[in-house]
């Protein structure tokens, strides 16, 4: 593969690929498998997908949305879409994890399309700063790069992979990607926060749909091989596109990290400082949203008594708390859970997240 000086200019539009699955466990009982987190107004009063298309509009340089997404979400995807009659749906017939849900998008583009491979449930505080940072990843896409955005650190997290910077790259803000690393332990977490040469992996990537396509052939052909029958063999249904259920199912099932990202010798970086969170469990939600001045957060009707630190969510039933620090409370139709924050990690692990 060749890569192009750095003076090339980025492309006139960039084309957002929306990724929506899971079954959103950790953010139980709200989060519920019929209708994961992406699908809620956690943040705010948009939910996460609408955020998620919302931050990539065509006044910002942005193509219509393509969008990936299982049976069990189409209906919410094409509820909430802001324009429906724009955006591509591909639907997926079975899970088949990143990697695959990527390719599929990239085999229903023109090969030289920049894409921007975006989740559809992380929350992004700083759009300004998510919209320059997409440019320079275009820029660096159109070149030939894969492009990862380092999101800037700001704990010693342990529940993401992070990113090792390379050498910059010339005629551009991007970098090399020195190392992909995967999640530390606490030790290791905070050397690489206090090495200040490290970012967190979000899963957020650029490139052009040729150049991903031809890594993965070289890198996973069997894999390759399989969704490219899927496409070949699909059909569409209105605006939806429906790949092959048969050839789909010998699709392997891979990140896009593992298949392509870690593997590639054209893998490079973007930092990016635009407020992210992954909003992993209720820890984070609560540390993403607006908190009063005793760092409490509350949604529906909530009274408060002498509490610091307290999340409550409830979507009915009043919940009057006295007292209480570094609390969680959420009320969802029949299901009530409270937890310390350190309890929060463990939420997935409830029978009722586990066994909806």
């Amino acid at each position: 593969m060749t890569i192009a000086n750095g003076n090339e200019m980025a492309p006139s539009t960039i084309t957002p690929v929306i990724l929506c699955g899971g079954s959103g466990t950790r953010l139980w009982p709200r989060s519920r498998k019929a209708k994961p987190k992406p699908f809620l107004p956690l943040v705010g009063d948009e939910t996460l997908f609408e955020a998620t298309v919302l931050r990539c509009p065509p006044a910002a340089g942005f193509g219509p949305p393509v969008v990936v997404t299982g049976v069990a979400h189409l209906e919410h995807v094409e509820a909430q879409l802001p324009d429906l009659a724009t955006a591509q749906v591909i639907v997926e017939p079975i899970a088949r994890n990143t990697a695959a849900a990527i390719a599929l998008a990239a085999h229903r583009l023109p090969a030289d399309t920049v894409m921007l491979v975006c989740p559809s449930d992380h929350h992004i505080g700083d759009v300004a700063a998510f919209q320059a940072a997409a440019r320079e990843a275009a820029g660096l896409a159109a070149q030939g790069w894969l492009v990862a955005f380092g999101i800037a650190a700001t704990a010693p997290e342990t529940g993401f992979g992070y990113l090792r910077r390379g050498a910059a790259i010339e005629g551009s803000g991007g970098f090399g990607v020195a190392a992909f690393v995967e999640k530390p332990d606490a030790a290791r977490a905070q050397a690489f926060l206090d090495d200040g040469g490290y970012s967190w992996n979000g899963g957020i990537f650029a490139f052009r749909a040729g150049t991903f396509l031809d890594e993965l052939k070289a890198h996973r052909p069997g894999l390759a091989e399989a969704v490219r029958l899927s496409v070949e063999r699909g059909h569409m249904d209105g605006r939806r596109f429906h790949p092959d259920p048969e050839a789909f199912a010998e699709v392997e099932s891979e990140s896009v990290d593992y298949a392509v990202m870690e593997i590639t010798t054209h893998a490079a970086m973007v930092p990016a400082a635009m407020a992210w969170s992954d909003i992993g469990n209720w820890q984070a939600l609560h540390d993403a949203q607006v908190r009063d001045e005793a760092s409490n957060a509350v949604r529906g009707t909530v009274e408060l008594r002498d509490c610091t630190n307290v999340l409550v969510h409830t979507d009915g039933p009043r919940v009057s708390v006295i007292g209480a620090s570094n609390l969680i409370v959420v009320v969802d139709g029949d299901e009530v859970l409270v937890t310390t924050r350190e309890g929060a990690q463990l939420v997935g692990k409830l029978s009722g997240a586990a066994n909806q």
